[in-house]
C-alpha cells in the first residue's frame, strides 16, 4: 500500500532543513521588497500623473500584502521549528529515530507564496521596463 502525500512520513532533520531553506528565502523575499519599495519612491518622486500614481500604489499594496504572508509564513514556520525543537529536548535520543508526519500544508504555502510572488516580481519589472 503506498503513503500519500498527508501520510509522508520524514526525518526531522528533513523537515529542519526546509525550515532552513525556506526562511532564508523569505528573508531574501522581504529584502527584495525593501529594494523594490525605494525604487517606487524614485519613480513617484519623478511621475506626479494619476496614472504613474495609481499604478504605483497598486504595486505598493500588492508588495505591502506579500510581506504580511512573509510575516504570517514566518511565523508558521518558526512555530514548527519549535515543535521540533521541544521534541527534540524531551526525547533527546529518540529524535535522531523518529518519522515525523510530513509538513506537506506548509510544503504547499511556501510554494503558492513563491509562485505569486515570483510572478508579481515579472510584473512589476515588466512595468519598470515600460516606465523608464
Amino acid at each position: 500500500m503506498s503513503q500519500t502525500l498527508a501520510e509522508k512520513r520524514v526525518h526531522m532533520a528533513d523537515l529542519h532543513s526546509d525550515h532552513q531553506l525556506w526562511l532564508n528565502t523569505l528573508r531574501f523575499c522581504k529584502d527584495e521588497t525593501i529594494i523594490f519599495n525605494k525604487r517606487m519612491e524614485e519613480i513617484a518622486r519623478r511621475n506626479t500623473g494619476r496614472e504613474v500614481l495609481a499604478e504605483l500604489e497598486h504595486f505598493q499594496n500588492r508588495y505591502i500584502r506579500e510581506n504580511e504572508v512573509i510575516d504570517e509564513l514566518r511565523h508558521d514556520i518558526k512555530q514548527h521549528e519549535n515543535h521540533l525543537e521541544k521534541f527534540a529536548m524531551e526525547h533527546p535520543v529518540a529524535s535522531d529515530h523518529v518519522l515525523f508526519t510530513d509538513h506537506q500544508d506548509l510544503r504547499d504555502r511556501v510554494q503558492t507564496f513563491e509562485k505569486l510572488y515570483h510572478e508579481l516580481k515579472g510584473e512589476f519589472m515588466r512595468w519598470l521596463a515600460d516606465r523608464m
